[in-house]
């Protein structure tokens, strides 16, 4: 099954909402139950814990969780990507046999003319086409292990942000891997080539109704 890959909006749609369904509950029973500062400290952590069970499950056992759902996206194993075949020049092609022809005419080339030696016009150069998002496969779910550590990268970095130190390189982290995701045309922010998975758009069901 062919799908299209997902927009970074709808993957900020999905982080969105995880992050409200899992934050808000976790930082609220925390505080009630730790009064204080330690309540501060300890909230990041709790919720760091509960992200990564909450993710890892549910990628694990549907490929999305609630906050994908809502915004129509699912996690699968990513192919390895195939170089294009170069094709080779003067085997039977349009460019072999353009150069064959020229040299075979003799009347190509004026060689009565003493001294003239003949030179080939240059091809033009081809502009680059742009890059496109490509349509992967999407019939490949990742397995527990996979599953696992792509949450684990996410969710990590937000029991770090009490630290001093380890909390400001956190942020620079999901800063990066924001960023990751427009770099190349698959997609894949740090966690997923980490954990070798791509974020697709989910098809919709077809409806008889109508």
């Amino acid at each position: 099954m062919a799908a299209s890959l997902a927009e970074p909006g709808q993957r900020l749609l999905a982080r969105v909402v995880d992050t409200l369904v899992v934050g808000v509950p976790v930082v609220l029973v925390v505080r009630e139950l730790v009064p204080g500062h330690t309540a501060d400290v300890m909230a990041p952590s709790a919720v760091a814990g509960c992200m990564l069970l909450y993710e890892a499950i549910q990628l694990a056992l549907w490929g999305r969780t609630l906050g994908k759902r809502v915004a129509g996206i699912e996690v699968v194993a990513a192919t390895p990507q195939e170089a294009p075949e170069a094709a080779p020049r003067g085997a039977g092609g349009a460019g072999g046999a353009g150069e064959n022809a020229g040299l075979g005419n003799e009347s190509a080339f004026p060689v009565s003319v003493p001294g003239f030696v003949p030179v080939a016009a240059p091809e033009p150069a081809k502009a680059p086409a742009p890059e496109e998002a490509e349509v992967v496969d999407a019939s490949t779910r990742p397995d527990v292990l996979h599953c696992v550590l792509r949450a684990a990268v996410y969710s990590v970095p937000i029991g770090l942000r009490p630290i001093p130190v380890l909390g400001l390189l956190a942020s620079i982290f999901w800063v990066v891997n924001a960023g990751a995701m427009f770099e190349g045309v698959r997609r894949q922010a740090v966690h997923d080539r980490l954990a070798g998975t791509l974020v697709v758009k989910r098809p919709r069901p077809e409806s008889s109704a109508f």
